[in-house]
């Protein structure tokens, strides 16, 4: 899945960080490649769009994650894989892509098909550092990459409109790292930040057509879904 200029991923899972220090040098390392000058593919693009989640087993050290492939204009499932592997990093908030990331790429590997663009459950831009992780994987994969979580992390924001669509800015201080948006009237809104190779008006548009019926993106539904029976399978 690599493309031209993309960091080597068989070079950084190698060298892969073992405390909070080397992590957060990757993390230095690696932040200037993210590229914010493009707008990204269209939302019901020709192709798929592919939502990648993890479980976790803390018990036994093991991490489960899924990448499931939606065609991106239908939504229907098309192709999806799981990967089971060990946990080899400590839990650290802001640095939980080091958990995740080289399961995460061992699933992502072993779909057929190649993802026009990948939903993280988690954070892009909105991130203390700037660089969570969909930003993390977008630069080692070289696709576009958006994160939606669940909650603000560490940001601040004033609640959207009340309807399908309505956004307000994700702040830090003065700066916007991402949006707040309202996928489901009456529901709580989710957090939308840039990962890689896409811009926030579209990495916005695409969670609003994948999550036609629920709060969540049908991505991260069905990753979500399959991660867990991997994790209990495995």
């Amino acid at each position: 899945m690599d493309t031209p200029g993309t960091i080597s991923r068989d070079d950084e899972l190698r060298h892969w960080p073992a405390d909070e220090e080397q992590a957060r040098a990757v993390q230095d390392r690696l932040r200037p490649h993210v590229r914010l000058d493009e707008a990204g593919p269209e939302p019901g693009f020709e192709g798929t769009v592919v939502g990648v989640d993890v479980a976790y087993d803390d018990a036994r050290d093991v991490v489960a994650a899924a990448a499931v492939a939606l065609d991106a204009r239908t939504r229907a499932v098309v192709d999806e894989a799981t990967a089971v592997g060990q946990i080899s990093f400590p839990y650290v908030p802001g640095l939980l892509a080091f958990r995740e990331i080289p399961t995460v790429l061992d699933a992502l590997a072993r779909l057929t098909r190649t993802p026009g663009l990948v939903v993280c459950d988690g954070y892009g831009l909105a991130h203390p550092r700037r660089f969570g992780l969909a930003s993390h994987l977008g630069v080692l994969t070289g696709l576009p990459t958006i994160g939606v979580a669940k909650n603000p992390f560490t940001f601040r924001y004033e609640p959207p409109g009340p309807e399908r669509g309505d956004t307000s800015p994700l702040l830090d201080g003065d700066e916007e790292v991402g949006r707040a948006l309202r996928t489901q009237k009456g529901v709580k809104p989710v957090f939308v930040s840039v990962g890689h190779r896409i811009d926030l008006d579209r990495a916005c548009a695409h969670t609003l057509h994948l999550a036609a019926r629920f709060r969540l993106p049908e991505t991260t539904r069905a990753a979500d879904a399959l991660c867990r029976k991997a994790l209990a399978d495995a």
